[in-house]
């Protein structure tokens, strides 16, 4: 075992722990991590995925209390999530890995864009929602959380912002909530695709397991010190970082 490697796989874990914890995008961190370290393109992603997932389960515990009262929104949502992190995690191992590696830098600027765009695309979903009906804008809702659903067992960097769009679009306005919901999905989307990779053996363990100690505890420590940074520090660091990672698995 190469200790520094490890260590180095950690502490980026650690980082993308803490990034999911408080504004999503931890994956524009860990993915590339293991790329580096010399995995397989979908070997990486669906070790990042597994690792991640520890870190999902801290974040829902502690929106916990912020939960209660959205059992509606669960149930008229869970299902397409559940199916389509099944769906795309099912595309992932389809897809050769020279293709996916092609596919990978355009996936990081895109979900970048996403993240640097999130102020706007808030304000004009507030904007929206005012003026939506009921069961055509819940259709809506459902059909685009189950492509975000599919795009997260895919790959899953920006499905937060992707989700409070369509929280956004059913007229929800408690943040606390719509962070509850977004922690609790993403959780069900990444397990589900977990739980497949994990079953064709397309996970690889030696790093998968340190680097869900580190994301685990950057989910609890970690998010601390980002509140403490501000969420605009924050968000101005993962775009920096998604596009200096975009650029150079797009030249590597």
């Amino acid at each position: 075992m190469n200790i520094g490697r490890e260590l180095i796989i950690m502490a980026a874990a650690f980082v993308a722990g803490a990034i999911n914890s408080v504004a999503g995008g931890g994956t524009l961190v860990s993915y590339p991590s293991l790329v580096w370290a010399g995995l397989d393109p979908i070997v990486a992603n669906a070790t990042s995925t597994a690792a991640l997932w520890p870190g999902s389960l801290a974040s829902v515990f502690g929106y916990r209390d912020n939960l209660r009262g959205s059992r509606r929104w669960m149930v008229r949502l869970a299902p397409s999530s559940f199916i389509g992190g099944a769906v795309g995690a099912v595309l992932l191992l389809l897809t050769p890995s020279k293709v996916f590696a092609g596919l990978v830098p355009w996936l990081i600027l895109g979900a970048t864009a996403l993240r640097a765009a999130n102020t706007p695309i808030a304000h004009g979903l507030q904007r929206v929602s005012q003026h939506r009906e009921t069961r055509s804008w819940l259709a809506g809702a459902v059909v685009f959380q189950f492509f975000v659903a599919v795009y997260g067992g895919y790959f899953g960097a920006g499905i937060g912002i992707m989700m409070l769009a369509a929280f956004g679009l059913l007229g929800m306005t408690d943040i606390h909530q719509m962070n509850g919901l977004k922690a609790l999905f993403a959780m069900g989307i990444n397990g589900v695709a977990a739980a497949y990779f994990i079953s064709r053996g397309a996970v690889h363990w030696p790093d998968a397991l340190p680097m869900a100690v580190g994301a685990t505890a950057g989910g609890y420590l970690g998010a601390r010190l980002a509140r403490r940074l501000g969420r605009r520090f924050v968000q101005v660091a993962i775009v920096v970082i998604g596009t200096t990672m975009g650029i150079y698995l797009l030249l590597r």
